[in-house]
């Protein structure tokens, strides 16, 4: 009986109609940014979470739009006169929108997983539970805008809701979300526990996956809602609805005293199989993370052109490209993060940028240069990286190409003609001394000092 009143409800009730709404804007949202998670699953799920913005209001609304039903058919009196307990009877609507809900954000999952599947070398398993976390924040909501709408039978209760549901997900995280502009960290402060209490997620980087505990308590807590706004919408004496409040205070109150504290960034950590190297030995080795696995055959002739052209101009030139693995950014900059320094050997480029089918984007001349420049860098954490020290590693890369630095759009014309001055002052030196200042230039790029690669440009300034 139940389950024919249930194929009933999804037949007939709102609940179809809102799960058509989340599909088509979930399907939008997802396939107009397909680069940022091409290839990679635990991008598409955190990109997944971070689309709850809107969503969740959708959601919200939906279920406030289903919860008016009664009143708007004006049949509660006859509903109250009948013995049948109200759960009996709000049980099946509510399922069915939490099976169209869910089945909507699944849907969208696997459409957005065709960018995924032909190109992914790694699964991580904490996409499901990232996943997992955002299908529980949409039934919670749906079941708390019923709740709202059962209480509140008007016609503006939905779009209030959907209004309300987006600046609680959407812009109160923002902010409370700490400044990101000082390159010393000296104006960051850690945004409080309480925003992953917020389902959505965003900035997590390539080689991070979301901490399980975290996972886990986010679920509690959104089970706990979802049991209040299941509870809310089945109450009907004051004594129901104060006991309906006590899951979603008792979640928090378990939950919020656990989350780490700094947001995204807390609650994020380094998958070690994901900076797992996966290397092309067939030739000078060259290897990318296995995160990016999909981009090695892309990357490997570049890698080996870059080689070869240091080969035949640098003493001791490095015979190996690996991607680097350091995490974000930010950990770079950060004093108390100490990566590892690589070997003389070896030159750590950066990712290429990831087109919108998983593949490297090399369009635009930008890729070798890059390669070439990152014969003078090294992973050094207590030293942050100059404007001097970008153009000198410009002029650097020219030197080895062969011909002068390209001109960058945006740049003043007197800069470029300070570089292409550098660049022809050491090329107009003897070819010996040309090696053994380039090569000093690289030994003291690689101890992290960069007086020797600066000193290639003219003292005067533009």
């Amino acid at each position: 009986m139940t389950g024919r009143i249930l194929r009933i409800e999804l037949r007939r009730s709102a609940a179809l109609g809102t799960a058509l709404l989340l599909l088509v804007t979930g399907a939008a949202l997802l396939l107009s940014s397909t680069q940022f998670f091409a290839g990679r699953w635990m991008q598409l799920a955190v990109i997944g979470r971070s689309m709850l913005m809107v969503l969740l209001p959708l959601a919200l609304a939906g279920g406030a739009w289903m919860g008016q039903r009664d009143a708007r058919y004006r049949v509660n009196e006859l509903f109250a006169s009948t013995v049948r307990p109200r759960w009996q009877r709000v049980i099946p609507s509510a399922s069915a929108l939490a099976v169209s809900v869910v089945t909507a954000y699944l849907l969208v999952f696997l459409i957005a997983a065709g960018w995924v599947v032909p190109t992914s070398g790694y699964f991580p398993s904490a996409t499901i539970a990232v996943t997992a976390v955002g299908v529980l924040a949409l039934i919670a909501a749906g079941w708390l805008g019923m709740a709202a709408g059962r209480a509140v039978p008007r016609v503006i209760t939905a779009p209030i809701l959907a209004v309300v549901g987006f600046v609680l997900v959407g812009l109160v995280p923002e902010f409370v979300t700490s400044p990101a502009m000082s390159t010393d960290l000296t104006y960051f402060r850690p945004e409080p526990a309480a925003v992953l209490l917020v389902p959505t997620f965003t900035g997590l980087d390539d080689f991070q996956t979301v901490a399980t505990s975290v996972s886990l308590l986010q679920a509690l807590w959104l089970v706990s809602l979802a049991a209040t706004g299941l509870l809310l919408l089945g109450a009907g004496r004051r004594r129901a609805i104060a006991f309906a409040l006590l899951p979603a205070v008792l979640g928090v109150a378990v939950a919020l005293p656990l989350l780490p504290v700094g947001g995204a960034r807390g609650a994020a950590v380094v998958d070690p199989v994901a900076i797992e190297l996966v290397c092309d030995d067939d030739g000078p080795q060259v290897c990318v993370t296995r995160a990016h696995a999909a981009l090695l055959p892309d990357v490997v002739g570049p890698a080996r052109q870059a080689l070869a052209m240091m080969a035949a101009k640098l003493p001791n030139a490095p015979a190996r490209a690996v991607e680097t693995r350091q995490v974000d950014y930010w950990a770079r900059l950060d004093p108390h993060t100490a990566p590892a320094r690589h070997s003389p050997d070896t030159i750590v480029f950066e990712t290429p940028t990831i087109d919108r089918g998983g593949h490297a984007d090399l369009s635009g001349d930008y890729f070798l240069p890059s390669l070439l420049e990152a014969a003078w860098q090294q992973e050094c954490a207590e030293q942050s990286i100059s404007g001097e020290v970008y153009r000198a590693r410009m002029v650097a890369a020219a030197w080895l190409i062969g011909r002068p630095p390209a001109p960058q759009s945006g740049w003043h014309p007197t800069e470029m003609a300070r570089l292409q001055s550098a660049y022809q002052a050491l090329v107009s030196l003897p070819e010996a001394e040309q090696q053994r200042r380039m090569g000093a230039a690289r030994e003291g790029a690689l101890a992290c000092r960069d007086d020797e690669l600066v000193s290639i440009l003219p003292a005067d300034q533009p």
